[in-house]
Order: structure tokens, then C-alpha cells, then sequence
């Protein structure tokens, strides 16, 4: 999850892609279990950590992956890389967060060790479904900073991302503690992968901004019942950082559970 990437080279414009009625990723994730551990796999798409790569610390990722084909790779694969429709940096001149191209996303699993056993073919699909699921997570950011919008008339921008998958947020924790308890009602299974996204929010108009983190949390889901594709579920969120953070997430809360208590048949 979360391959956004912060250089600029051409790029076509973002589409839904025809993967996204699916929801679902290519990869089946039980195969890249480690013997060493019974959490989930995370994402296999992750960056590599290795002393001899420079990072973006704008998004903790290589500084540069190779476009050139693999060794032994017999299928070509493009090395177009779409735009997002994620705003990048503190003014509009440094533009939108770009996807990395399938060639390049290959070979990033490849460097990483991820890229055994998984087909060719899919990795299109891969790319696909993953810049979906990062629009996702972008459109339930929004919705959380709609209020914050309407009062400054200026649009939050994403200003940097990290990936966490070995870190169990603690809303995470609560829940798996839960599921042990309650396995009918809470998950039992832990996300396969976390993402904390900085945002910037606007203090008002040429009034600077203010970072807000979110905690994105990657949950697989039942199969599509019409496709019998593998789908996921977002779990986004502001972290509990701050005053403001703490009050939208009450809110958040609160307010649905009140208006049910209040008659509220649309709550139902």
C-alpha cells in the first residue's frame, strides 16, 4: 500500500481503474507468510530498508528504482506512471503525488525479496488496485477534514507517508483484544499493514498550515460475493495526537450512537 512517490517524470493522468469494482488485490498474501511469525503477511509492496539506498524522507521510499527491465523477466511491462489526485507539499507549484509505474513496482519487490512467485501478468493489476486503495484512504481523509475545509475554503494536502506495517496501532490492539474475547462480534485478525499519512491543514487562506497525522489501517474483508475477488477494508483515522484530533474522533463516534439512541431510522 501507499506507493506514492514524490519526483516528477511523465505521467498520465489518474482513471479508476478497471480493478476497482473488485476491491481486491492479486496477491495472495498467505503464500508470503513467514515461518517465523502467525501475524498476516503485510503488503509485499514495501520499500526496501537496505543501508545502501538513499530514502525520500517524503515517503520513506528508494530515492530511485529502476524503469529497465529485469533480468530474465519475459513480459514487457509499462513504465507509465499515473498521477494521483493527491495534492503533494505546502503550495499547488509542487503539484500531485504520483504511482509508480508497474516495471518499476516489479522491480522494487524484486529488490526488496517480495518478488518470488508472483506472476508477471498481475502486476499491472497490482499497481492498479493499490493506487485504488490509496484513493480510498485519500477520500476518507477528506471526509474527516471536510468541516476544517468548508471553514478555510482551502483544500488539505498531503505532505509525507510512512509505512508501519510491523507496527499494530493501538486501536488495532483494542480490537484484537476484543476479538479475543468477543470473536462473533470484533476481528480476530490484525491488519496486514499500517500507514501513518501527514497532512496539512490549512490555518486559512496565505495563513500556513498545520500537520495532522492519520493512522491508516489495512484490513482484508470477505470476498466480493458477486466476483469472488478478495477485498479490503480501510481503517482511516486521526491519530490521537492532539486536542482537536481527540474531539473529532469522540465526535465521530459520539454522534452516530446519539442520533440512533434519538429515533434516528437512517442510523439503522
Amino acid at each position: 500500500m501507499g506507493w506514492l512517490w514524490a519526483d516528477k517524470t511523465e505521467t498520465k493522468s489518474a482513471s479508476t481503474p478497471s480493478a476497482a469494482k473488485s476491491s481486491g488485490c492479486p496477491v495472495d498474501y498467505t503464500s508470503l507468510k513467514s515461518s517465523s511469525s502467525s501475524r498476516p503477511s503485510v503488503c509485499p509492496v514495501q520499500p526496501s530498508n537496505s543501508n545502501d539506498q538513499v530514502l525520500n524522507p517524503l515517503n520513506n521510499m528508494p530515492m530511485a528504482i529502476s524503469s529497465e527491465r529485469a533480468p530474465g523477466q519475459k513480459i514487457k511491462l509499462s513504465t507509465e506512471r499515473t498521477i494521483s489526485t493527491i495534492p503533494r507539499g505546502e503550495s499547488s507549484d509542487q503539484g500531485l503525488w504520483e504511482y509508480p509505474s508497474p516495471q518499476q513496482m516489479l522491480n522494487a519487490m524484486l529488490a526488496k525479496g517480495k518478488g518470488e512467485g508472483i506472476p508477471e501478468d498481475a502486476v499491472t493489476s497490482m499497481v492498479e488496485v493499490h493506487n485504488f486503495l490509496n484513493e480510498g484512504a485519500w477520500q476518507q481523509i477528506l471526509e474527516w477534514e471536510n468541516k476544517y475545509t468548508n471553514e478555510t475554503k482551502v483544500e488539505p494536502r498531503l505532505q509525507q507517508f510512512t509505512g508501519r506495517p510491523h507496527d499494530l496501532s493501538p486501536k488495532a490492539r483494542v480490537y484484537l483484544w476484543l476479538g479475543g474475547l468477543f470473536p462473533d462480534t470484533f476481528n480476530t485478525v490484525p491488519p496486514f499493514d499500517r500507514h501513518d499519512w501527514y497532512v496539512l491543514r490549512s490555518k486559512g487562506r496565505n495563513q500556513g498550515w498545520k500537520k495532522v497525522r492519520y493512522v491508516i489501517d489495512y484490513y482484508g474483508a470477505p470476498d466480493d460475493e458477486e466476483t469472488g475477488m478478495p477485498a479490503f477494508m480501510l481503517d482511516t483515522r486521526p491519530a490521537l495526537d492532539d486536542v482537536a484530533s481527540i474531539r473529532d474522533r469522540i465526535v465521530s463516534f459520539a454522534g452516530p450512537v446519539w442520533r440512533k439512541a434519538m429515533g434516528d431510522a437512517d442510523q439503522f
